[in-house]
């Protein structure tokens, strides 16, 4: 649920049917002047991005911020690696966790709060196939309930 003062930017609907969330945190990235004029834009792309932990800073990799239009030569590399903005007591729970065989840290979302860029990431283990074929079979499940409800209240 979005806080008060807070508008997505971007989603990363595949996080979710890949991986299962354990556990969300909001940090806050480190820009430089045309990235933030291209998030507002909404011009970020969030798909096969991960966060990583490098010499004890929390770095996300592979997000794609599109170039900004009016940025001529001080636009930056649209992949770059972005340091995130967390606490040290973050940071080192995070470290413990990630040790764990099968979890990682995936972008969630990019959204604006109070003007500020952040990023929601999450510790996520990954599924595995037959995980996510249950998963899609018990969403169908549950569309077709609803219609078949729909359906009963309409006559």
């Amino acid at each position: 649920m979005p806080k008060k003062g807070t508008k997505v930017i971007a989603r990363n609907k595949k996080a979710t049917h890949d991986y299962h969330i354990e556990e969300t945190l909001e940090a806050g990235i480190v820009l430089t002047g045309t990235e933030i004029k291209s998030i507002r834009q909404g011009r970020v792309n969030l798909k096969d991005s991960y966060a990583r932990i490098k010499d004890g800073e929390v770095y996300v990799v592979n997000m794609h911020i599109s170039p900004y239009e009016q940025g001529n030569r001080f636009n930056h590399d649209p992949t770059r690696e972005r340091k995130l903005l967390l606490h040290k007591q973050e940071i080192n729970k995070l470290i413990g966790l990630t040790q764990q065989k099968g979890y990682t840290l995936v972008p969630l979302d990019v959204h604006l709060r109070n003007g500020f860029a952040k990023v929601e990431l999450a510790l996520a283990k990954g599924k595995k196939l037959y995980d996510k074929r249950a998963a899609i079979a018990k969403r169908d499940a549950e569309r077709e309930i609803q219609r078949q409800l729909k359906e009963r209240i309409r006559g």
